[in-house]
């Protein structure tokens, strides 16, 4: 397992170990940013030919000026278990004006391009408007060809992006209208991306990531008008929303493909950080079910998928977690909330 630290490092765990075998795989302490709670190491992910090329990307906080990087590196030559600190290149950076609402997931699709998260910016209610600003990249989902370059980038915009041919807008951009979605994921059988959506005030969101997509932020807050904004037939609706008497901070997680639970395959498996509810959600439309799985105190940082897609908890004691048991007699709710 590959297992990062907000302060800055990557750690390499053998399977089914305590941790004491850990060794670090690469250590970005020297540059990672920590002022903020919300700051410092945030993404790592594979490339789809890892085991060729070696490459790896992460996404972390910098400081002088206060920014996101996301960068590449390759692993050691010698060492498979060891990164190469000086094979650094930066793909972007991405100015920001407060240390808050940092995104950040990175994860390859199915179609082989990178897609990353990012935050509106930070402080409260997205005063920079720039949840709905197609010129910026933050508050968006962005999707990136990683394997080429153009136009002096060390990066190149797919073609079939949806923003390419819109004036003023950021090629690079996949969905706007979002928060702070700090994890995402693609169902591993449907090529579907899921993400959860952190709130404002009110309202946790989870939503199914479409080309083009403008999920509402910050004229609505999940389905709900938020300050002087309100609906329009261009805002895609939430798949779920819960309110702030659950839970105050979504962590979203993976749909379950694993064999542990064959009760719940197909099923999307999520949390929140504040609460430490661990939920699932399944359907389509107005046939939505969806129920309690776990009620547990810890704050509940991420979580993991393994190559078998058994789920792990990443827990904010500095624990990797497995699940091993679940309210089992809960009772679906097959509506919307």
């Amino acid at each position: 397992m590959f297992v990062l630290e907000q302060g800055g490092r990557v750690w390499v765990v053998p399977t089914n170990d305590d941790g004491a075998r850990a060794t670090v795989f690469l250590d970005l302490t020297d540059r990672v940013r920590r002022e903020h709670n919300e700051e410092g190491l945030l993404a790592l992910a594979f490339h789809p030919h890892f085991a060729a090329n070696g490459w790896f990307f992460v996404y972390y906080s910098a400081s002088d000026p206060l920014r996101n990087v996301l960068a590449r590196y390759r692993v050691d030559a010698a060492d498979s278990n060891r990164a190469d600190p000086a094979s650094a290149t930066v793909l972007l950076d991405i100015a920001k004006p407060f240390g808050n609402h940092n995104g950040c997931t990175l994860v390859f699709g199915p179609d082989g391009y990178l897609y990353l998260s990012t935050g509106d910016g930070g402080s409260g209610g997205d005063p920079m408007g720039n949840g709905q600003n197609l010129s910026t990249l933050l508050g968006k989902i962005l999707r990136l060809d990683v394997d080429a370059t153009s136009d002096g980038r060390a990066y190149a915009i797919p073609p079939d992006n949806p923003f390419v041919q819109r004036s003023g807008a950021r090629g690079e951009i996949w969905a706007y209208g979002l928060r702070n979605v700090w994890r995402m994921s693609f169902d591993r059988d449907t090529g579907t991306l899921w993400a959860g959506d952190v709130g404002q005030n009110r309202w946790e969101e989870i939503d199914r990531i479409v080309a083009g997509g403008n999920y509402g932020w910050s004229l609505r807050e999940g389905r709900h008008a938020y300050g002087a904004g309100g609906g329009g037939a261009d805002l895609l609706d939430p798949v779920w929303e819960y309110s702030h008497a659950e839970g105050a901070s979504v962590t979203g997680g993976y749909v379950y493909r694993g064999t542990r639970w064959p009760d719940l395959f197909g099923w999307y498996l999520y949390g929140d950080f504040v609460s430490g509810t661990i939920w699932g959600l399944r359907g389509e439309g107005s046939a939505i079910a969806h129920r309690v799985l776990l009620r547990q105190p810890k704050n509940i940082a991420s979580f993991g998928e393994d190559a078998a897609g058994e789920l792990y908890v990443l827990t904010f004691d500095g624990r990797v977690q497995r699940l091993e048991s679940t309210i089992a007699a809960q009772r679906p709710e097959a509506s919307r909330p």
